[in-house]
């Protein structure tokens, strides 16, 4: 009967650790929460689903378990009934394992701190230098309207090039940024999310490199869809 009982024990166990091999375990605190609905969500096919949700009625934290294949783009929506549409949303790049988000009511999105997840501390690292594009790019911009009211083409000339040359320079940063990051899902998703119009040859250059279980993904599959889309308008020309 001993041996009966710890051979289940041992079979109740393998069972567990199989199946937590395919879960993500989300959880956290949303610091000065007292009440609302949190959705754990996620796009599929074309669509943004609720995945899970929680009533948070005493406190701020909260865990989800959800069955996941491969690493992906989750969204954590929150339901403050306070009127303001921004700054609810926390989009973040799942994985296998657990993952742990900290933030505050006040600023949901902005304050996120998230751990667990190598693809999202690549996503965060590309964001950070993204930003930074972003805002040299609106204080040209408004540099260049000055100068069209002012009726100055000299300055005009010279702010609309800075801002083509900003944008190469961004464009250029994340084809390097997936190349160099070629063996993770950040790289395919890079490249849907913010270069869909590259130039094939540059694609082809990180397709080569792609291992076959990135190749095989959600993200893999749409960056080949791009890639041959783009070869055939450049065929067409």
């Amino acid at each position: 009967m001993k041996y009966f009982t710890l051979f289940l024990l041992v079979i109740l166990f393998s069972c567990k650790s199989d199946t937590s091999d395919n879960t993500m375990y989300v959880d956290g605190d949303i610091i000065e929460l007292r009440k609302g609905t949190l959705y754990l969500q996620k796009i599929k096919d074309s669509l943004l689903i609720n995945v899970d949700s929680l009533q948070l009625n005493r406190n701020g934290k909260f865990n989800f378990e959800v069955e996941i294949s491969e690493p992906e783009i989750f969204h954590l929506y929150l339901a403050k009934d306070d009127g303001d549409s921004l700054n609810d949303r926390i989009i973040f790049f799942g994985d296998k394992g657990r993952i742990n988000i900290k933030t505050r009511l006040k600023t949901f999105e902005s304050s996120a701190f998230i751990q667990g997840s190598t693809n999202n501390d690549l996503l965060e690292e590309y964001k950070s230098i993204s930003r930074k594009f972003n805002l040299k790019n609106l204080e040209l911009f408004k540099l260049y309207l000055e100068s069209q009211k002012d009726q100055n083409s000299k300055s005009i000339d010279s702010f609309k090039k800075q801002i083509d040359n900003l944008t190469k320079r961004k464009y250029l940063y994340t084809l390097n940024f997936a190349n160099t990051h070629f063996d993770k899902m950040i790289s395919p998703y890079i490249i849907i999310s913010e270069a869909s119009d590259a130039n094939p040859n540059l694609l082809d250059t990180i397709a080569k490199k792609m291992p076959d279980h990135i190749k095989s993904s959600k993200y893999g599959k749409a960056f080949f869809e791009v890639l041959k889309k783009n070869k055939n308008i450049v065929e067409k020309k």
